[in-house]
């Protein structure tokens, strides 16, 4: 591929390739070519009155792992650069990025309103977690813009959506949901785990605070657990740092360091899942013994229009409908060769997963039909196989 004509402006920041790459390094005295890993809990002072400096704000520098470390800070810095973020915070999971996104400023009496489509842990957090301390929430049809107006209280201080969902790929209107909730002065928390951060930014539409769990497609190999919120720099380095720093859902140095790797190939990877999951949805498609397929980047998905507008790419997932129940849709998963069965997704190899079983089980039958779930409902995680291997698994899976 040529390269692209014309030199970057003076001033200009670098692409997000380049970024990725490159933001946020710290390098020791030592000159290393690769970010170093700094397993390191604490830190040692140069005398008492520096110590006394940290930990009263007084002097930058490093004070105990929990709060901040060299790795992790790199990490952040270049997720930042990436997002087009103020600032940011590593955290140990993804879910632990959504629980303190949402912990970290609401307290009792608030109100929060949610998309009801969420991954099932998140939606335990909405629906059951947050209540015991006293935080309403609504769940509404993220799709139906009514519904967000509706739902919206004097002491709404949040709403919170991932899009495209968990499972079966629907989206919500970034840009418009925004502006209802900042009528009502909440912020605007999303999930944007399954879009990357190289199909979608959402906050030039608005968004406050973004979530990701980087255990996905920021590794992107399944190696290791991770989480990151993003955000204004008052938020992140006021509510969100403090209650980190006090309760300690910490990111650790080594996967960090590990999440830094996986960035530096991060736009190679999704620009190929996309373009294998494109094919793959277009392949079961033409299938007989396949009852519907849900992608967005497809014009038969209900809301291809909003996703043209608020994404660079289809996505990586799949999602679809064999034909019959739970044992078409198991004898189907259990004969495939190269799909692994797993409720994880965004990693090199390919994955597949029956969500009413498992990622879903805890909601009754009435919750996931609301939500599109059935026994015969299949998602994928496309990898980076070759895309015909992929087509051909799939093809003599349905056939058994």
């Amino acid at each position: 591929m040529a390269a692209k004509k014309g030199k970057k402006k003076e001033g200009q920041p670098w692409r997000p390739a380049t970024r990725l790459v490159h933001e946020g390094a710290l390098r020791s005295q030592f000159g290393e070519t690769s970010e170093a890993i700094f397993l390191s809990s604490g830190y040692v002072y140069e005398s008492a009155e520096q110590a006394e400096r940290r930990f009263k704000g007084d002097e930058e520098g490093f004070v105990y792992s929990r709060y901040s470390n060299p790795t992790v800070s790199m990490f952040e810095a270049r997720m930042c650069a990436l997002e087009g973020a103020e600032a940011a915070r590593g955290l140990a999971s993804g879910m632990a990025a959504v629980t303190a996104s949402l912990l970290s400023f609401l307290k009792a009496g608030d109100h929060v309103v949610s998309a009801r489509a969420l991954f099932g842990s998140c939606r335990y957090v909405v629906e059951d977690l947050l209540p015991r301390f006293g935080i309403e929430s609504t769940l509404i049809d993220g799709r139906d813009l009514s519904t967000w107006e509706a739902a919206m209280r004097p002491n709404t201080r949040a709403v919170f959506f991932e899009t495209p969902t968990n499972p079966v790929l629907e989206l919500v209107d970034i840009e418009a949901v925004a502006k209802i909730a900042h009528k009502f002065g909440a912020l605007v928390v999303v999930d944007n785990v399954f879009a990357t951060p190289m199909l979608q930014r959402p906050m030039p539409l608005g968004a406050d605070i973004v979530v990701y769990s980087a255990t996905k497609h920021i590794d992107g190999q399944g190696r290791c657990l991770g989480g990151v919120v993003l955000g204004k720099k008052d938020f992140i380095e006021e509510k969100l740092h403090t209650f980190i720093k006090q309760t300690g859902p910490s990111l650790s140095p080594f996967n960090a360091w590990v999440l830094l790797k996986g960035l530096e190939t991060l736009p190679l990877r999704v620009e190929r899942h996309c373009a294998s999951a494109a094919a793959i949805a277009d392949f079961l498609a033409e299938r007989e013994d396949v009852a519907r397929v849900f992608y967005p980047g497809r014009a038969d998905h209900p809301q291809a229009a909003l996703a043209k507008r608020q994404m660079a790419g289809g996505g990586p997932m799949v999602a679809f409908e064999v034909k019959g129940g739970k044992r078409e849709a198991f004898r189907f998963m259990n004969a495939l060769k190269i799909f692994k069965i797993s409720n994880n997704l965004g990693d090199a190899k390919s994955l597949v997963t029956h969500p009413s079983t498992t990622t879903h089980q805890r909601l009754t039958p009435e919750q996931r039909a609301e939500l599109g779930i059935f026994d015969r409902s299949v998602r994928l995680s496309v990898g980076l196989e070759d895309v015909d291997d992929l087509a051909d698994d799939l093809d003599q899976a349905i056939r058994v």
